[in-house]
């Protein structure tokens, strides 16, 4: 459980009778509950304040407190008394971690009293042998983003560092979802990018030469990582789609500003080049995937060859030695003197034929 909420920097102005220095001081807040650092070349903080922990209040000019409104609430597998203070907060029902997992698009995207849900597939362990992909749910309610998520994928991370190095960054809650958004892109096409790396890497050892000793002979560690990138590249497709799906459906929304559908188109655009290439490294999965089962097949064609081969050179001498084995009474070979060696010698030389005639066809 890590719940935090993220507040607007705030911005000094000239008739506002505090220097810089001054509302820096009023801005130092609580992330996790340890003080956060200020200085008075960035005034505007961010603060990240755990639910049930603490409260930040910024200092009004009259001298008041008010409770100053988060851009963004990151609930990171909240308690179920987390969900109800959200809920009692913002007059919203948070979706259940049950309906996080429902495929259905007004499941996913849906508009319930001006506030928005919208419910991603996000790729998460990308490095490990066994990816996996998460539902996030993006609630835009007023000025606030609200995120539930059940994993702490990469993009979210390297999100939250951002905004710390740059509180600029999370100055609206629009802000908040198109970096998100961006992030996540960025994060898919970095996986791409690399999953084509190891896909050329797999294309050399496939139709590498037998002769060379770092190919793979049985090819098992062939389809395991042939298997692993095509997990991969599919689990990266069934989010590419969602997040294409999520920006059509902000497109629809009259609430955000010209530049925000502006990024938005940005983004749009990405996920559709993004798309293409996991497609292209679809397509290159399969073509691997069938030139290394062919690659298998003809092994195994050859050493049954090898077998039929040795199978047919070896026939006639045993037929030979299965007519001098029967010992019949008037065979005239028995009590010949030289029989013994002219058996052997036709056993020998029936054997040898074959496999000169093979050879000379290339059957070997």
């Amino acid at each position: 459980m890590d719940t935090n909420e993220f507040f607007a920097p705030l911005r000094a102005t000239a008739d506002d009778g505090n220097s810089a220095d001054a509302v820096a001081a009023d801005n130092v807040g609580v992330e996790n509950g340890e003080p956060a650092a200020t200085t008075a070349q960035a005034p505007a903080k961010i603060t990240a304040n755990a639910l049930g922990k603490t409260t930040s209040t910024a200092t009004k000019q009259d001298g008041g407190k008010a409770d100053r409104t988060p851009v963004w609430i990151d609930l990171l597998s909240p308690t179920p008394d987390e969900i109800h203070d959200i809920e009692e907060r913002f007059g919203i029902e948070v979706p259940t971690r049950e309906e996080m997992q429902e495929i259905e698009l007004s499941s996913r995207l849906y508009d319930e009293d001006g506030a928005l849900f919208m419910t991603v597939s996000v790729l998460t362990r990308a490095t490990t042998d066994a990816p996996q992909t998460t539902a996030v749910t993006f609630i835009l309610v007023k000025k606030t983003l609200i995120t539930l998520r059940y994993a702490d994928p990469v993009p979210f991370k390297t999100f939250i560092r951002r905004v710390k190095r740059s509180p600029s960054l999370a100055n609206s809650a629009e802000a908040v979802l198109f970096g998100l958004l961006e992030q996540i892109v960025d994060r898919l096409a970095d996986l791409m990018e690399q999953t084509a790396t190891d896909l050329e890497n797999l294309s050399n050892q496939v139709f590498a030469s037998p002769e060379d000793i770092a190919s793979d002979q049985d090819h098992r560690e062939t389809l395991r990582q042939i298997g692993r990138t095509g997990n991969l590249s599919g689990k990266a497709k069934d989010s590419l789609l969602n997040l294409h799906r999520l920006g059509l459906f902000l497109s629809t929304q009259t609430r955000l500003k010209k530049d925000a559908k502006a990024r938005l188109k940005v983004i749009s655009r990405d996920i559709v080049s993004i798309t293409e290439h996991a497609n292209f490294i679809a397509n290159k999965v399969t073509f691997l995937l069938d030139a290394t089962l062919g690659m298998i097949s003809l092994e195994q064609n050859n050493i049954i060859k090898i077998f039929s081969v040795a199978a047919a050179a070896f026939l006639p001498p045993t037929l030979i030695a299965s007519i001098y084995g029967m010992n019949f009474e008037f065979m005239p070979e028995l009590g010949w003197e030289f029989g013994y060696p002219v058996a052997i010698g036709l056993m020998i030389l029936s054997a040898v034929l074959p496999l000169w005639y093979f050879k000379r066809k290339g059957w070997l």
